[in-house]
């Protein structure tokens, strides 16, 4: 069987030339998001506002859309549901409610005459808790410390492996991927929660690995091409691992079409977060991380071991 080439061998497309749009329009749109950010804010989860959390665990396996309907018309406000281990468990999570500890306790007396409405007197209430806005703050800040704190492993990761400017490339390529996602919560209006979070943090990881598969090229065709112009050996770099590039972002892609079109409301959130992600991921790899290199006075001799030197005299082979 002959191989499926969806990106041909040997593709000279000039991403470079293209690189000063890119910058504009990356730029729009991060002033655009953290405008929004500060003026429309984020449609923070349970997780974050605080809220009722309830374990239950139903007669027979639970029928999550039903229970979901039935809640939802109790009008609590936001209410999620989620399988917690079991087909039978069931995790509910309710808004915070107006008014005391009296308020948030008739919210419980009211999902539990719903659930005994539906399964009678078989449902077993594992536990109840309430979710305080002293809890909901200490896990927004746990949740941008964790974002912060990975971006600056990757900067002295990236540093480690190659250069100083490598790692300034990365970082700013990372930045730009979580400032476009915040922007893209804001304007959909998505729960951001703990999954979500969880989705940022997948996007750092998966956008860091494109752009490492790109700069390890670059790093290569340094020591095979010394006197080429740094235009050209990055549109060449960038080539090389073109097909990687979209082979890698296409399959993972189409998993999470599926889980998006069919995983059910409880994952859509997060699904189509990581969708986002591996767009804009992909698309700061090529146009944001490589063409920041040619703004960074990078060194083209670093690393030059006596095997390279002698490749000076040799043609360098493809």
């Amino acid at each position: 069987m002959r191989p499926l080439r969806v990106i041909p061998d040997g593709t000279h497309i000039p991403f470079m030339r293209w690189r000063k749009i890119a910058f504009v329009f990356s730029l729009l749109l991060g002033i655009a998001s953290v405008a929004l950010f500060f003026t429309r804010g984020l449609n923070y989860g349970i997780d974050f506002e605080g809220g009722i959390l309830v374990e239950v665990q139903t007669p027979g396996p639970a029928d999550l859309s039903e229970m979901r309907t039935r809640l939802n018309n109790l009008g609590l406000g936001g209410v999620s549901l989620q399988e917690f281990g079991a087909p039978n468990d069931v995790l509910i999570r309710v808004e915070r409610q107006p008014g005391e500890e009296a308020e948030q306790q008739r919210a419980v007396e009211a999902v539990r005459a719903a659930l005994t409405e539906e399964y009678g007197d078989g449902v077993d209430y594992r536990r109840v808790e309430f979710v305080g806005p002293k809890v909901g703050s200490e896990l927004v800040v746990a949740g941008i410390e964790a974002v912060v704190f990975s971006v600056i492993a990757m900067l002295f990761y990236i540093w480690f492996r190659f250069e100083w400017q490598f790692g300034i490339g990365s970082v700013v390529a990372l930045i730009h991927d979580v400032v476009l996602t915040i922007g893209m919560f804001t304007i959909t209006g998505i729960e951001f929660d703990l999954a979500t979070v969880a989705a940022v943090l997948l996007i750092i990881g998966y956008s860091m690995n494109d752009t490492v598969i790109v700069y390890d090229r670059v790093r290569e065709n340094l020591r095979k091409y010394k006197k080429e112009d740094l235009e050209v050996l990055l549109d060449r770099s960038i080539n090389n691992t073109l097909a990687r590039t979209f082979n890698t972002s296409f399959t993972t892609l189409l998993a999470l079409f599926a889980l998006y079109f069919l995983g059910g409301e409880v994952i859509a959130g997060f699904s189509f977060t990581m969708i986002w992600g591996i767009a804009v991921g992909t698309y700061s790899s090529i146009f944001i991380a490589a063409p920041l290199l040619m703004g960074l006075n990078l060194r083209r001799d670093r690393g030059e071991t006596a095997e390279d030197a002698a490749g000076d005299k040799a043609p360098a082979s493809r």
